[in-house]
């Protein structure tokens, strides 16, 4: 009973920056690792970046250097953090956890617009 919500996104210029967050309510204490991935018309949805229990972060390689997700234990929430954005970061961004069951929750999705 892990329910995920999302917010932020928007419309941003190339260089501009975006923040969303995912909020998780329920039995939290199954999560073991929270990310985001993102999906465009016709395409596979892919892996973004994820944080881990422990802290441990991993991102895509068209983005390392640019997004930065974190997490805060208080408010169970995690963020990403959009810098230097780009056109083809536009994409529908879906929040993630994975639980100790290894089963997956999802968030409803926000949508990212980098366009000038």
């Amino acid at each position: 009973q892990v329910q995920l919500v999302e917010s932020g996104g928007g419309l941003e210029q190339p260089g501009g920056s975006l923040s969303l967050s995912c909020a998780a309510s329920g039995s939290t204490f199954m999560i073991t690792t929270r990310g985001w991935y993102r999906q465009v018309p016709g395409k596979q949805r892919e892996l973004v970046a994820t944080i881990t229990r422990a802290g441990t972060t991993n991102y895509a390689d068209s983005v390392k250097g640019r997004f930065t997700i974190s997490r805060s234990n208080v408010r169970n929430t995690v963020y990403l953090q959009m810098n230097s954005l780009k056109p083809e970061d536009t994409a529908v961004y879906y929040c993630n956890a994975r639980l100790t069951t290894n089963l997956e929750r999802w968030g409803q999705g926000t949508q990212v617009t980098v366009s000038s």
